[in-house]
């Protein structure tokens, strides 16, 4: 299993911006430059795939890029104007809730059965789909809880202490085997998958991409601190009926006791850390910074609209019987292999 501790490789770029801070950390090349980024599509694969890679080297980085390229000044330069471009896109377009209520309690409403992304999966979802989607959802998975975690210096007294009980329980409760990463490991290990970190960037669409992109640009921004504890709460809120869906998924197809635990674990532990979200956390942040309200609203409203964009990508492709990767899966690795 310490293969997914590995620096992940650079991925092929997508475009001329993605190619080009490849190409940097490589040491092969200049930066784009402003008008490279003004003219990007906000929510095309070439501007994702850029921001994500400057977004990496916050995290594990890259083999073939040196540990002080984090804080090079031209990467964040680039990274600044990426962020800017995506951000101003999604103020622009992501339909908003008149008041806080209003988007918390939005987020309780299910969807009409049988048309989400999970329902699916439960219903008529074949392994392949499912090898698909937690490929997909590897790119957040396999450092999940880790954009979160950098909200914790922002926040204090109550919100601070709740936010910390919530990230220790993400984090294994102090036990390695029980880390989520690990346990979503331990899930594609039971789906035939590689597991090494950041292994399915390459094949990860542009709606995958954003979707993680937004977690990483509302975590590293102080500014954006209110919008990190609204996409919080959508995440925690809409989790637990949608992972109960996942394991009834993966019962009904064999896909392994791994695979199940994963999902049967968020069902419970999501369902107690919807409660806390919802009262400590926000009730907190906002007991102390009322003024952050529309910034926790816009985070809650952000992440549902891209996660949507990224259903729609999903549900169409397979309706239409075509894979939704850029690049096809191997095929199912053994078990003892």
């Amino acid at each position: 299993m310490n293969q997914h501790v590995r620096e992940p490789r650079l991925p092929a770029p997508r475009g001329p911006l993605s190619a080009a801070v490849v190409a940097y950390l490589r040491g092969a090349g200049p930066l784009p430059g402003p008008v490279d980024t003004e003219n990007a599509d906000p929510y095309g694969d070439d501007l994702h795939l850029a921001l994500y890679v400057c977004y990496e080297l916050h995290y594990r980085g890259f083999a073939e890029a040196g540990p002080r390229l984090e804080w090079d000044p031209g990467l964040l330069r680039v990274r600044g104007a990426l962020e800017q471009c995506f951000l101003s896109a999604l103020r622009a377009d992501t339909p908003r809730h008149d008041s806080l209520d209003d988007a918390l309690g939005a987020l309780l409403v299910e969807p009409v059965e049988g048309t989400g992304v999970t329902h699916f999966l439960r219903d008529e979802g074949e392994l392949w789909h499912l090898r698909e989607y937690a490929a997909q959802r590897s790119l957040y998975h396999l450092k999940e809880a880790d954009p979160h975690a950098w909200v914790l210096p922002r926040l204090w007294g109550r919100a601070k202490a709740a936010m910390a009980a919530v990230e220790f329980d993400e984090f294994g409760g102090g036990r390695a085997e029980r880390v989520h990463a690990r346990l979503f490991a331990d899930l594609m290990e039971d789906l035939g998958l590689e597991t090494a970190y950041g292994h399915y960037l390459d094949a990860a669409g542009a709606q995958m991409l954003a979707v993680v992109n937004l977690m990483s640009l509302f975590g590293l921004h102080r500014e954006l601190r209110g919008a990190l504890v609204g996409h919080f709460a959508e995440v925690e809120i809409t989790s637990s009926p949608g992972s109960r869906r996942l394991a009834e998924a993966m019962r009904r197809t064999g896909a392994g006791p791994a695979a199940e635990f994963f999902y049967d674990e968020h069902v419970e532990a999501d369902a107690v850390h919807e409660q806390i979200v919802r009262h400590d956390v926000i009730g907190g942040l906002l007991a102390q910074e009322p003024e952050l309200t529309a910034d926790v609203v816009f985070g809650i409203d952000a992440t549902e609209y891209l996660e949507d964009r990224l259903a729609r990508r999903l549900l169409d492709d397979w309706h239409a019987g075509r894979s939704s990767l850029r690049t096809p899966l191997a095929p199912e690795m053994s078990h003892t292999s």
